[in-house]
């Protein structure tokens, strides 16, 4: 059988799935329009429970249309069994409910990615499905077991490798799914169990991120039941890299992951801020949590001596033992700070109404208490007093306070923090909350808890939303605006799961997805295990790309804090997309900084050689940038280019490229050239790159800046280019991988 004629018969079952996903889609299609039409009259559980039925065929939508492309990927053709089965984005059955697409997360798909020729597992033929849209563009066979196939599937193998053809395709500023092309190596990695902490390192190109995306699509699969209402939160180090991975999750069928950068993961923040490295890295120490304990330990005081306080026309003594009995019996409660206010004032408040009885020639409060104590709150003594002893405060409050005045601070740190380092704290501060600040700010919403106006304005939202509802009921004398108030602190209003969890700080999730997890500080992971308490992680990064000058790093002193030694680790060592030839310039300017850490081996020989050019000056760099980028549009044909620079250099280059079609940072991805940062380029990938002064990103003769360079050197496919002035390690390599080549 000829390749076209084998294409013929893939394009037939082809067409049957398709024809299949239309039928569902329609009948979906439909039972969401009589869900909504219908009439539930006033019983709020069958609106309820319509609701419910609304998401659930909202979400089947999203899983069918999601499948649109790409849905079947591949076949297996077993030893002992005459029909293939057909492996895809999302199963299918037919309207006698029999079997003809197997999800790629199903285990009956395993052997699809864990067969080797070596271990067959039964599977004589493995065969890729190259589509595009409706159609069969190509088809490439896997044997397995040649003995299993007759002479006509002998003579007609196809395929020249679909792995490599996905490799080489343009990029589009889009990470894609890479479902049809999953290496045994990583789909071991993917279908771990859901328990405990994962931990893969990998160097570029590698593909850490899509196992990161796939897990997370594996597990909501696997575990739906365990893990759907909680759902998986993945913590992405930029917002540049989450709009990159944003359509890998919807286009497996999944929607019940909540994609959140550090600096979005405290609700109602979203700030791209960060300090300096001096003050972030004092910031994200662990003893950082303990100051803020002691902080807010600080805002529950007794007062040096007894206090006079005058109610009305009687005066009172507000004595310390009282306080410091009062202030204890609160402490001893557990509750969080603002929570426990209540039990301190409630308790001193009735010592000063018997003092107040007493004053006014009463023997014992008795039953004028509630009058005495509506006298003793409207006194503007007593009020200042107790607000004094035990302060009423939210987060951002007691963090500027915190930062903003160095005797508070003093008190705070005392020990744990040098005199230099709380100046360096003080003399840096910023009006505006930094990333750093998002896990100081969470750590001080546990201990304050919510502040009594919030937790007022939260009764009266929940009791405003039962009220109306009552107004809308038919039987509303059968049902109080407290029940429903209880029902929506509960359930709350319809939100879907990633608007609840967002606005909601005590969500906790089914499981933990970090990217480029080396980032992170102690204080940032506090927040994260804090979110997610069963510690069900899958944490993904590459030492040698931590922004922090530290080579005596690993990840057992990373996690050990939080895990202990409980963690298994994977280490990928293949690189599927930068070419061998810039991962040789990549790994010798690696070795020269972590010689400990295993050099990755890309599967992609040859390509074009990394090409360096220095200048006498930066300003002769700039004038070359514009000829370079016009080279490099020329040489990607369509595909997408990054220039990589330092911050600082963002503004003078963005006026060199403005005849082009670039963008800056987020919106680059959306323009042929994506102008940004090392730190943004994290986790991308493009056609082409074009590194400006990487002298710039890492000085010689300091560690900080090596993570970065290695970032912007291993973000290409296919070319990179180095525009340099200021002097690099980087000549000095190039240079000496010419001269060997000569040799």
């Amino acid at each position: 059988m000829t390749e076209t004629s084998e294409i013929r018969v893939e394009q037939a079952k082809l067409d049957e799935l398709y024809a299949r996903l239309d039928e569902l889609r329609e009948e979906t299609t439909g039972r969401l329009g009589t869900v909504r039409i219908s009439e539930v009259g006033g019983n709020h559980q069958h609106r309820t429970e319509r609701d419910a039925f609304a998401t659930l065929y909202e979400d089947q939508l999203i899983r069918l249309d999601g499948a649109e492309e790409g849905l079947c990927f591949g076949r297996l053709d077993f030893v002992d069994e005459d029909d293939p089965t057909y492996i895809g984005r999302i199963g299918l059955t037919d309207a006698q409910r029999q079997q003809i697409l197997i999800d790629w997360r199903a285990p009956a798909a395993e052997r699809f990615y864990q067969s080797t020729a070596a271990n067959p597992e039964g599977v004589a033929r493995r065969r890729h499905l190259v589509t595009a849209h409706r159609k069969v563009t190509g088809i490439e066979d896997d044997v397995l077991d040649i003995e299993a196939l007759d002479d006509d599937q002998r003579s007609n193998l196809q395929g020249e490798g679909a792995l490599l053809a996905a490799l080489t395709t343009h990029r589009t500023g889009r990470m894609g799914d890479i479902v049809a092309t999953i290496q045994a190596e990583q789909d071991a990695i993917i279908r771990r169990p859901l328990s405990g902490v994962l931990v893969v390192q990998g160097g570029p190109g590698t593909g850490k991120t899509a196992v990161a995306l796939h897990r997370a699509a594996f597990l909501l699969y696997r575990h739906r039941e365990r893990i759907a209402k909680s759902g998986v939160l993945l913590v992405g180090p930029s917002t540049v890299f989450l709009k990159y991975i944003e359509k890998v999750l919807p286009s497996l069928g999944e929607t019940g992951a909540v994609l959140l950068t550090p600096g979005q993961l405290y609700p109602g923040l979203d700030t791209e801020a960060v300090d300096d490295p001096a003050v972030a890295e004092i910031k994200g120490r662990s003893v950082m949590a303990a100051v803020l304990k002691k902080h807010i330990a600080n805002y529950q005081r007794v007062p040096e001596h007894d206090e006079e306080l005058r109610v009305g026309s009687h005066t009172i003594t507000l004595r310390r033992r009282d306080v410091r009995a009062a202030r204890d019996r609160a402490r001893r409660s557990g509750d969080a700070h603002n929570a426990a206010r209540n039990g301190f004032v409630t308790g001193l408040l009735k010592i000063l109404a018997e003092d107040l009885a007493r004053e006014m020639g009463l023997d014992a409060a008795g039953e004028r208490l509630p009058e005495l104590l509506e006298e003793l709150r409207s006194s503007v003594d007593v009020r200042r007093a107790l607000n004094l002893a035990w302060f009423p405060i939210g987060p951002a409050g007691a963090l500027r306070a915190l930062l903003g005045r160095p005797h508070k601070l003093r008190a705070a740190a005392g020990t744990m923090l040098t005199p230099s380092e709380q100046s360096t704290l003080l003399e840096n501060r910023r009006t505006e909350f930094t990333v750093e600040d998002v896990p100081l700010l969470d750590e001080l919403a546990e201990l304050l808890g919510s502040a009594p106006q919030q937790t007022q304005a939260r009764d009266n939202s929940a009791r405003d939303y039962a009220e109306a509802v009552v107004d809308m009921t038919e039987t509303g004398d059968m049902v109080t605006a407290e029940m429903l108030a209880a029902r929506w602190e509960e359930q709350g209003p319809t939100m879907t799961l990633a608007e609840r969890a967002l606005d909601d700080r005590e969500w906790t999730y089914g499981h933990l997805v970090v990217d480029e997890a080396q980032e992170l500080s102690p204080m940032q992971w506090r927040v994260l295990f804090r979110r997610v308490p069963s510690k069900s992680a899958t944490v993904v990064g590459d030492l040698a790309q931590s922004s922090q000058a530290d080579n005596s790093r690993t990840w057992s002193s990373i996690l050990s804090e939080f895990v202990g030694d409980r963690f298994a680790l994977q280490v990928l060592t293949v690189s599927y997309r930068t070419p061998q030839s810039v991962m040789d310039l990549a790994n010798r300017y690696l070795h020269r900084h972590f010689p400990h850490l295993e050099l990755v081996e890309s599967v992609r020989q040859g390509g074009v050689d990394p090409r360096l050019d220095t200048f006498a000056d930066e300003s002769e760099v700039l004038g070359a940038l514009a000829t370079t980028a016009a080279e490099e549009v020329a040489a990607a044909e369509g595909g997408k280019i990054a220039v990589i620079a330092p911050q600082e250099l963002i503004d003078p280059i963005a006026e060199v490229l403005a005849e082009f079609d670039f963008g800056r940072s987020v919106t680059g991805l959306d323009h042929q050239i994506a102008l940004i940062t090392p730190a943004q380029a994290k986790g991308l990938e493009f056609d082409s790159v074009i590194i400006v002064e990487p002298g710039r990103i890492a000085p010689i003769g300091s560690e900080a800046g090596v993570g970065g360079l290695y970032v912007a050197l291993t973000r290409t496919t296919d070319r990179l280019r180095i525009l340099a002035s200021v002097h690099t390690e980087l000549t000095e390599l190039v240079a000496a991988e010419s001269i060997r080549q000569a040799g």
